[in-house]
């Protein structure tokens, strides 16, 4: 029998359906000392953001080779050493296709918090201020998206933002999409330049790191916001805080930090900043096809592999 290890948390109707297929499925988080022993006892392999899968704990797991696949239940793989894993003979793979709309819909979220001050009035109010004079807020309707990657998400957000009557342009290191000339493909300076909402969908690479900092800041329109959905770390904190701090921002939502949770209390309680905890994909609708798309990965490689 295939033992599936989850540490990270799965939909329960997806783990219900693995063990009615004949899988044993374990669902433990276990800290990174350990984890790699433990995964000498199992053939798969399932985790989300907060497990990661490094070196060391690879080394560890192949001390006793059992363990076959490894599986993100998400878009990103940053959280785990996709190249030394696939050296090592372990399939590394991810569900990309279950949560854009989820994403994209938070990006989305965020921008209209900033736009008419959802967030900061939230606490004001709460605080039993009455500050309607102070929150005259903009409409989305013919401010200009930048969307900075290309991939699944941008897409689904682009035309979201079309439907607002947003003009959208992007940037995408493979160049222009074909099929949405309603998006206008523009250089990454470009597109720092011209969007009034500027939102990322790149993953995190390690080797480059932040793809936003001072001097791409500098780029950008004075009042400009900025949308970060995608990985905490392709942004400096501390840039990003300056600008907010001198107006050159005038607002961000942001949705992941280089460090998670995060520590950054003055990034968290600026006024100008909508904050959420990672929970692009945390939509019931997205839980349940991250779900369904594992067990698929899953009973696909063992019913396709000869092992």
């Amino acid at each position: 029998m295939y033992r599936v290890l989850i540490t990270d948390g799965m939909e329960a109707k997806a783990v219900e359906k693995l063990r009615s297929l004949g899988y044993e499925v374990v669902e433990q988080y276990y800290e990174p000392e350990v984890l790699g022993e433990v995964l000498q006892e199992f053939d798969v392999l399932v985790v989300r953001s907060a497990t990661k899968v490094r070196k060391n704990i690879i080394d560890k797991a192949l001390e006793k080779p059992r363990l076959k696949l490894i599986i993100r239940g998400g878009v990103g793989v940053d959280n785990i050493d996709v190249a030394y894993a696939m050296e090592r003979g372990i399939k590394v793979t991810n569900t990309p296709n279950a949560s854009s709309a989820s994403v994209a819909e938070l990006a989305l979220a965020h921008m209209f918090a900033l736009a008419r001050f959802v967030n900061i009035s939230n606490v004001t109010m709460r605080d039993g201020k009455w500050e309607k004079k102070k929150y005259e807020g903009i409409e989305l309707a013919g401010k200009t998206l930048g969307l900075i990657g290309f991939g699944r998400i941008a897409r689904e957000l682009a035309k979201k933002a079309s439907a607002l009557g947003m003009k959208v342009v992007y940037y995408d290191i493979v160049g222009k999409i074909e099929g949405y000339d309603c998006c206008e493909y523009c250089s990454f300076e470009d597109v720092l330049k011209r969007a009034d909402f500027l939102s990322l969908h790149i993953p995190l690479d390690k080797q480059k790191g932040t793809i936003i900092g001072k001097d791409e800041i500098a780029l950008m329109k004075e009042g400009a916001y900025l949308i970060n959905c995608a990985r905490g770390g392709v942004v400096c904190e501390e840039a990003l805080l300056e600008a907010l701090n001198s107006g050159k921002l005038a607002g961000a939502g942001i949705d992941v930090f280089v460090e998670e949770p995060t520590k950054n209390e003055a990034l968290l309680s600026h006024r100008n900043v909508s904050v959420t905890p990672h929970i692009g994909a945390q939509t019931i609708e997205a839980q349940t096809r991250i779900g369904e798309e594992i067990v698929n990965i899953i009973d696909d490689f063992f019913r396709n592999s000869v092992i």
